[in-house]
């Protein structure tokens, strides 16, 4: 066992998780990260225009299930859930690429982001290269 804390929260106009886009591209609104203020400072040199990836603790999914149709669609034969993007898996930590808007003291509004309202933010990370 370990422990994982959120560092911020996803404020979002999604609130439902079964007609938010599979992925961030495919129409997700723009959303605002706000962080927690004990780690506000290491939003340093992040800038507008920047890609980051955001890790999300995806709270809202089943931890049990270890396979499914690939994007829900059961014309495709079921996959194991690691071959997958699904948000169900046994670890629900969700991996999204998106670009930054704006940055404030607290936040950040950011562009492609397809989690859902109040969804914990665990780590963010800048897209190299």
């Amino acid at each position: 066992m370990f422990e994982l804390q959120a560092i911020g929260m996803v404020e979002s106009a999604l609130t439902d998780p079964d007609s938010a886009p599979k992925q961030g591209d495919e129409g997700a609104p723009d959303a605002w990260i706000v962080f927690d203020p004990a780690v506000a400072g290491a939003l340093e040199g992040l800038n507008a225009g920047d890609e980051v990836l955001v890790l999300t603790w995806l709270h809202l999914a089943r931890r049990d299930v270890l396979r499914v149709h690939p994007r829900d669609d059961s014309s495709r034969p079921e996959q194991g859930v690691l071959s997958t993007r699904s948000p169900h898996r046994p670890n629900p930590i969700g991996l999204h690429r998106v670009e930054v808007v704006a940055v404030g003291d607290d936040r950040l509004q950011v562009r492609n982001l397809e989690a859902i309202d109040r969804t914990p933010v665990v780590d963010l990370k800048p897209v190299l290269g």
